[in-house]
Order: structure tokens, then sequence, then C-alpha cells
């Protein structure tokens, strides 16, 4: 009886080690993921930054021209 109770208690340790693994795993691709988003983001973000300057620079040209 001693040695299944044993065997018992060695089984759900070793189930919580996996689950713990797993749930460390998933959160870690989450926020690879988010961190991935950001970086889309923050590309997409620049891009209009730049586009606006160059519009800006654009309209000053025409306006000096005048």
């Amino acid at each position: 009886m001693h040695k299944v109770i044993v065997l018992f208690l060695l089984a759900a340790l070793t189930g919580c080690g996996v689950e713990t693994a797993t749930t460390a795993a998933t959160g870690a691709a989450i926020k690879k993921r988010e961190v991935e988003e950001g970086k889309k983001t923050m590309e997409q973000v620049q891009k209009k930054v730049g586009e606006a300057v160059e519009q800006m620079q654009q309209r000053a040209e025409k306006d000096a021209d005048k």
C-alpha cells in the first residue's frame, strides 16, 4: 500500500512539473507574438510619420516657390 501512495505522489508531482513547463512555454509564445505585433505597429507608425514629414516638406517647398 505504501508503494502505491509513493507512486501516486510521484506521478502527481511529475504532472505538475509538465503542466508548469507547458504553461510557461505558452506564456512565452504569447509574449513573443505580442512583441512581433508591437514591432509591426511601430514600423507602420514610423512609415506614416515619414510620409507626413515628406508631405510637409513638399508643401513647404511649394510655398517657398510662390
